[in-house]
């Protein structure tokens, strides 16, 4: 008779033993892979939030990343445009290559002087059409959409801000933003107030690079949304510029939000570096495909190297871009792992103990087929047999429910907000089509089975032949 046969036979010696296993290891099989795909999902969702933000490459000057963000006219990149182009025009890259943009990223000071109120900003400079391409970009096939900038088709000298600036800029009413608080009054210092507005000096100042360039989209800005923006230029001389407000976004990281605030490139550049050249201090590069990434990497530091050997830049990709991401997904595999850790150990205990039972009842049966002349080896192999049955038998019906239950939870409805993301999205879990995690936990379930079983039939078989034929 087949050893296989055999086994299985064994196992229909005490059904309800064997069913009570099974039941557990099938629920082991679900938890694993249902938590698993939850993972594998946080990790596609935070993944497709940063490269439909800040793409998937960007171009810098070398060591801008860590020392340059607040010198950018040091760091400012002068041959963007050329650059764009030979990405844009590369036999190799351009089937690649989706979208490809130039930002320009400053710190400044932004005001609101008719409320008498200011604070420092964080400003990003840029093509507003192209970042709404890049929020398009849907890889994994999530239902919810990327948020898209309400700044593209806007005038010059649009912007939108963080809805914490906004509350800071006491904005809250004009751009109707819910939940804001009325600031407490400030102490009278027995003068007679009155009504404020911008100071010559500043209004000279945003006079010059086209205060009044608002004409055409006028429509989309709020009525009385305006604030005032100063920055450096590059030689040192402040400079300003006045923007009218669109809309304000909650970013989802308070740090963010209270900092936030976006800009049409030119209209930065020109309030950056004035008459001079206009810079910018990234690149940004989104691909069709995320696997297709080491490959552009590689080519495009090479093409960079040939084609601008004065210049030295770095190219970083999404993760390195966003410490925030690695740390994430090293967080959820670490959860992952500790529960998968204590779901085998359930396994492995009950699989051993079904099999430690067995041994007992049948001790007086090994001690017959090793009179019989039945090695060790082949005697024990059949308890094993029986755990590997047992943990294949599990993981069939486990990967089974697992479809169906991950099924019911994908159309469920629930949504949940990842952390750093301001939206919220469909709560979903990734199974099917997962290998390396449908693998990992078929090896591992099929492993602990196989080993609980040779742990008790281990020390059965290396009993003496007349004590296993006397046990009672």
């Amino acid at each position: 008779m087949n050893a296989w046969t055999l086994a299985a036979r064994n196992l229909q010696r005490n059904r309800r033993r064997s069913l009570t296993t099974l039941s557990a290891i099938v629920i082991g099989v679900v938890s694993v892979l249902i938590f698993g795909g939850f993972c594998r999902d946080v990790t596609y969702s935070l993944r497709t939030f940063f490269i439909q933000n800040h793409a998937h490459l960007q171009v810098m000057k070398r060591d801008y990343f860590l020392l340059g963000t607040g010198d950018p006219h040091r760091y400012g990149i002068a041959p963007y445009s050329a650059i764009s182009d030979m990405i844009l025009h590369d036999a190799e890259l351009a089937p690649l290559v989706r979208v490809v943009t130039p930002t320009l990223q400053f710190g400044g000071i932004a005001g609101n002087f008719a409320q008498g109120v200011s604070r420092t900003v964080w400003v990003t400079g840029m093509d507003a059409r192209a970042q709404n391409r890049l929020r398009e970009w849907n890889e994994y096939g999530y239902r919810t959409a990327g948020n898209r900038l309400a700044l593209a088709g806007t005038p010059d000298d649009a912007a939108t801000i963080g809805a914490g600036v906004a509350r800071v800029l006491q904005l809250c009413t004009t751009l109707h933003i819910p939940d804001c608080r009325t600031p407490a009054p400030a102490v009278s210092d027995g003068r007679e107030a009155t009504a404020r507005a911008i100071p010559d000096d500043i209004g000279a100042l945003a006079d010059g690079i086209g205060r009044d360039a608002a004409s055409t989209g006028a429509s989309h800005v709020p009525a009385g949304a305006r604030i005032e923006l100063l920055a450096a230029t590059s030689g040192g001389a402040p400079n300003v510029a006045s923007l009218a407000v669109v809309s304000a976004e909650n970013k989802g990281v308070k740090e963010l939000d209270d900092v936030f605030v976006a800009m049409h490139l030119q209209y930065a550049q020109t309030l950056l570096y004035g008459r001079d050249s206009p810079k910018v201090t990234a690149i940004e590069i989104q691909l069709h495909h995320t696997s297709d990434l080491p490959r552009v990497q590689q080519r495009l530091a090479a093409l960079l190297k040939a084609r601008f050997p004065g210049d030295d830049f770095d190219v970083l990709d999404y993760a390195a871009l966003n410490p925030f991401y690695g740390q994430s997904i090293a967080m959820f595999d670490t959860i992952f792992a500790f529960i998968s850790v204590l779901i085998g150990a359930i396994v492995l205990f009950t699989v051993g103990n079904t099999m430690s039972m067995a041994i007992i009842e049948r001790t007086m049966e090994i001690g017959t087929l090793r009179a019989m002349g039945l090695r060790r080896r082949a005697s024990g192999g059949i308890f094993i047999r029986e755990g590997i049955l047992l943990g294949a038998g599990g993981m069939l019906l486990g990967l089974g429910c697992s479809f169906v239950l991950g099924a019911a939870i994908n159309r469920s409805g629930l949504a949940w907000t990842a952390p750093g993301v301001a939206r919220p999205v469909l709560l979903s879990v990734r199974i099917w089509g997962e290998t390396g995690l449908i693998a990992g936990t078929s090896a591992g379930v099929i492993a602990m089975a196989a080993l609980s079983a040779w742990l008790p039939a281990r020390r059965a078989v290396k009993m003496q032949i007349v004590d296993a034929l006397r046990y009672t």
